[in-house]
């Protein structure tokens, strides 16, 4: 039985985990789905209420029937010949979701994580109601695109706004970047462009520092993310180089609560931000379905590419 990953090939927490794989002699598969369909391709017939096939890239294939287990680790977006026209683009980029998408999703094994549920928890709005539900505390936070909720709703220095999605944008050939920002009295002065555009602003919470929890099946990992600059006090992604870690152990509700939300949002993996406040309360921020954890493991010196490994093994 075989172990798929579908990674892109620049991927340096893949190759973390392919290469315990390789360790073990567990049979695996990489593939990336910018591959298709000019480098790689499918072929899956359903017969007798099963798809058999493979997936093949040059002379690599892997038979559908023989997958144990799936990593969805990112991989790239379907690459099509420069010849197609933007509207068969847009065409041949939804039918080989659907195709390709369709026939993966469909086959009875484990995924870390099965795309739709990735796709389920990257919204907000439900990470904060689930976490709530589980027991997790949560700050109080506005959606709108109203300027009047906002000065309402926002104080200043009391009052963050952050992305929903990715913070990362490319425009003009260069890669911009929009971290958590704490709302200011200048900001609630001039609000013009929230109307184009739902926004999220949030309660500031006060902080000793800063949690990532990684989930990996039943097995958690938590480092204490600590900030020594203001930048960093406000977002630690401004400045890596400005942090210091220690390995942690979250209360016995928050791990409740975090396992709680995995099994509500049907994952096997998930890596989940918190503030700890000074009086000790962990306050839910967010939990990313696909998140990095490679520095994290090397700071706090945690077995997380192993407890993947496991997980993908035994399918």
């Amino acid at each position: 039985m075989t172990v798929l990953v579908l990674a892109s090939d620049a991927d340096p927490t893949a190759d973390r985990v392919t290469g315990i794989l390789c360790e073990r002699a567990v049979p695996h598969v990489r593939f990336d789905t910018a591959w298709f369909p000019q480098r790689a391709g499918i072929t899956a017939e359903f017969r007798s209420g099963r798809w058999t096939g493979s997936l093949t890239a040059g002379e690599t294939s892997v038979a559908l029937e023989d997958l144990r287990s799936i990593w969805y680790r990112s991989p790239g977006a379907f690459s099509f010949p420069a010849s197609l026209s933007s509207t068969e683009r847009h065409w041949a980029m939804t039918e080989s979701k659907l195709g390709i998408g369709g026939v993966l999703t469909s086959l009875p094994l484990l995924w870390v994580n099965h795309p739709a549920r990735n796709a389920d928890a990257s919204y907000k709005p439900v990470q904060l109601i689930t976490a709530t539900g589980n027991g997790l505390e949560v700050p109080d936070t506005l959606v709108t695109n109203d300027p009047v909720a906002v000065q309402t709703f926002a104080t200043p220095g009391d009052t963050v706004t952050k992305a929903f999605g990715s913070p990362s944008i490319r425009e003009e050939g260069v890669r911009k970047v929009t971290f958590t920002h704490l709302v200011d009295a200048q900001d609630l002065a001039d609000l013009r462009g929230i109307e184009t555009s739902a926004h999220q602003f949030q309660r500031w919470v006060p902080k000793s520092c800063e949690a990532r929890v990684i989930v990996v099946g039943d097995r958690l990992f938590s480092a204490g993310i600590h900030a020594t600059t203001a930048e960093t006090r406000v977002d630690w992604r401004n400045d890596y180089s400005a942090l210091r870690y220690e390995r942690i152990e979250p209360p016995a509700s928050v791990a409740r609560g975090v396992r709680g939300y995995c099994a509500e949002l049907g994952l096997v993996y998930g890596a989940f931000d918190f503030v700890i406040r000074p009086d000790g309360v962990w306050v839910f921020l967010e939990c990313n379905a696909g998140g990095q954890y490679g520095w994290i493991e090397d700071e706090i010196e945690a077995p997380i590419s192993a407890a993947l490994a496991d997980l993908l093994e035994a399918g």
